[in-house]
C-alpha cells in the first residue's frame, strides 16, 4: 500500500497559496461585469433623466396654482435609474428585438409601443396610488382618481412621454445598426486616427 498522505498535503498547499489569485480572478471578472453593466446603465438613464426632468417642468406649468405636489430631482434620478433598468432588461426579452432584421421603423415602432404602454401604465398608476392613500382602499382610490383626474393634462404628459421615447429608440435603434463608437465619433468627434 502506498502512502499518499504526503501528495494530498502538497496538493492542499498548491491550493492554498493559488487562492488569493483565484480570489484575484473572481474578483477581477465581478469588477469587469459590474463596470460593463454600469456603462450601459448611463446612456438610457441620463436620457430618462433629462426626459423626466423636461415632463417635471411641463407638469408644474400645468398645475401652477392648484397645490398638487410635483416631482423632486430626487425623486427623478429614481425613476431615470429605474427606467434606464427597465430598458436594459426590456431588451434582453427576445419579444422586445421582435424585428432585428427588417427595416429600422419596425424595431422603433414596436419598442416604441411597448415602451408607451409600459409608461403609461406607471403613470396611471402613480396617479392610482395618491388617490388610493386618500379613498383608504383601491377601488375608491380607482373611482376617484377616473373623477377628479385631469385628463388633458394626462394625456399632454403622455404624448411628450411618447415623442421622448420615439426619440429615444430611433437612436438607440440607429446606434445598434451604425455601431456605438461611430455614433459617439460623429457626435463628439473621432479620436485622433479614427475615421468615420
Amino acid at each position: 500500500m502506498v502512502d499518499r498522505s504526503g501528495h494530498y498535503v502538497a496538493a492542499f498547499l498548491r491550493f492554498w497559496f493559488d487562492l488569493p489569485s483565484l480570489r484575484w480572478s473572481a474578483m477581477s471578472k465581478l469588477y469587469e461585469k459590474t463596470k460593463e453593466e454600469i456603462i450601459a446603465l448611463v446612456p438610457p438613464t441620463l436620457f430618462f433623466f433629462v426626459a423626466l426632468h423636461v415632463i417635471a417642468i411641463v407638469r408644474v406649468l400645468m398645475v401652477k396654482g392648484t397645490g398638487l405636489p410635483v416631482a423632486t430631482t430626487a425623486q427623478i434620478a429614481v425613476g431615470a435609474l429605474i427606467l434606464g433598468k427597465a430598458v436594459l432588461i426590456a431588451d434582453l426579452l427576445p419579444v422586445v428585438n421582435r424585428y432585428p432584421d427588417k427595416p429600422l421603423i419596425y424595431n422603433i415602432i414596436w419598442k416604441t409601443a411597448i415602451y408607451f404602454l409600459v409608461a403609461l401604465l406607471i403613470h396611471y398608476l402613480e396617479r392610482l396610488v395618491d388617490f388610493w392613500r386618500e379613498a383608504g382602499s383601491f377601488v375608491a382610490g380607482n373611482q376617484k382618481l377616473l373623477a377628479e383626474i385631469v385628463w388633458p393634462h394626462f394625456w399632454a404628459i403622455q404624448i411628450i412621454l411618447l415623442v421622448l421615447i420615439l426619440n429615444y429608440c430611433f437612436i438607440r435603434e440607429l446606434a445598434r445598426v451604425i455601431g456605438a463608437d461611430k455614433v459617439r465619433a460623429m457626435f463628439f468627434g473621432s479620436h485622433p486616427g479614427t475615421r468615420i
